[in-house]
């Protein structure tokens, strides 16, 4: 599946058709075809959107179910590349909203749990934060998969803070962020 990937030039797709394209292999994956996002390596995934334009992440962003996708991959990612040695001395719940969602208050919301060197994520694990971030799916999953500046969108106001700014701005520290 990754050599398929690969092989494909998003580049060349408009965004609706790269919506048609992901849609298809959600699709599959469903179905049980064997064919399915997940099972792309991260470093692909990675590749895929650093490939894709600032309108076809848009465009997945604001597809309801593909959105919902790419969030719910990325945060069963990040146990697997989470440094439990740069996060020995961590205890840390940061809760993500991200805007234009269909959850409460119009979020969608996630949490990351870093405690006794382990990393848990997933949807909203019901823990009292430390620190709430909130960003765009878009530009999440951009930062997510090392395709976007973290400290330039902190410094231009993409990334909003509440509570201990510190844990937030080290954040990507405690993780191996994939390169396309």
């Amino acid at each position: 599946m990754d050599d398929f990937a690969r092989e494909i030039d998003v580049r060349a797709l408009d965004a609706g058709q790269f919506i048609r394209l992901l849609e298809t292999l959600h699709m599959l994956g469903t179905a049980g075809a064997g064919v399915e996002l997940s099972s792309l390596s991260t470093e692909v995934l990675a590749s895929i959107v650093q490939n894709a334009s600032k309108e076809q992440i848009r465009a997945v962003a604001e597809h309801q179910e593909l959105r919902s996708v790419f969030l719910d991959e990325i945060f069963r990612r990040m146990s697997e590349h989470f440094l439990p040695e740069k996060a020995r001395h961590v205890d840390l719940v940061v809760s993500w909203r991200f805007t234009d969602g269909d959850g409460e208050g119009g979020f969608d919301r996630y949490q990351t749990v870093i405690e006794d060197g382990a990393c848990v994520s997933g949807p909203d694990l019901g823990r009292a934060p430390d620190t709430t971030i909130t960003l765009s799916a878009e530009d999440f999953i951009r930062m997510a998969t090392g395709n976007a500046a973290v400290a330039t969108m902190f410094l231009t106001g993409k990334v909003k803070v509440k509570g201990e700014y510190a844990p937030a701005v080290r954040f990507g520290t405690y993780f191996d962020i994939p390169q396309a």
